[in-house]
């Protein structure tokens, strides 16, 4: 829920306008818009004063070109100053191109290599297994061209056959892999062991019971299809 600190999602558009310079990738942006603002808004257990305790949820951005929605995002929930927007990808700025998790506030690993945040999700929770918390939620956003990358068809074996149940995936189909999966996306998740749930990218109500209902000593991936936006 939002506190009077904070911005609410009809805010976002504004956010993002403060943001140009890499209008190449503003497709690649919204598209993850309105699960982000979903899992920041309702699921993730997370805030800016505790980003250093153990217990909370991690949140990775894996699809991490073009990042404009994760900045207005995290600016939205007091992460960010709004006002670090406007300068963003400068040389001044530590809102880079990709996100920089050694420069800025709520970002759990720098990302922007496609391929690299689900084996990275995997290893998280590993860590926090080894801590032995067991409640934090993994929450790693890929894209439907990432899963292209072979490190991805690793991490999914893998998790699948650890019983991953503090990981979810949640991948946005934009249609805009290459090569595409026999059976469909849900189904290269499925056949290693994972829950999958497929809705509307942009359906707020849908993508909260996605992410919530539980999926006991499975993985969950949550497929996203998103429309590109007019």
């Amino acid at each position: 829920m939002t506190t009077a600190t904070e911005s609410g999602f009809a805010d976002l558009p504004g956010l993002l306008s403060l943001m140009t310079g890499d209008e190449k990738h503003s497709a690649a942006s919204t598209s993850t818009l309105d699960v982000l603002w979903v899992l920041y808004d309702r699921v993730l257990d997370v805030s800016p004063s505790r980003m250093r305790d153990p217990a909370r949820d991690r949140f990775l951005l894996s699809k991490g070109h073009g990042p404009m929605s994760y900045y207005a995002v995290l600016a939205a929930k007091g992460f960010l100053d709004p006002g670090e927007l406007v300068d963003w990808g400068s040389d001044e700025s530590r809102l880079g191109m990709h996100p920089d998790r050694m420069r800025v506030p709520g970002v759990e690993i720098s990302s922007g290599s496609l391929g690299h945040g689900l084996p990275l999700a995997v290893g998280t929770v590993f860590g926090l297994r080894a801590q032995r918390l067991s409640r934090p939620k993994v929450v790693v956003l890929v894209g439907d061209a990432e899963l292209d990358e072979g490190s991805n068809h690793e991490a999914i074996a893998l998790a699948g056959r650890e019983a991953m149940d503090q990981l979810t995936a949640v991948v946005i189909d934009n249609s805009s892999s290459t090569h595409g999966w026999p059976g469909g996306i849900a189904r290269r998740f499925e056949v290693e062991g994972w829950v999958t749930r497929v809705v509307d990218g942009r359906d707020h109500d849908a993508l909260v019971a996605a992410f919530t209902e539980p999926h006991p000593v499975r993985p969950l991936a949550v497929i996203a299809v998103v429309e590109p936006k007019d």
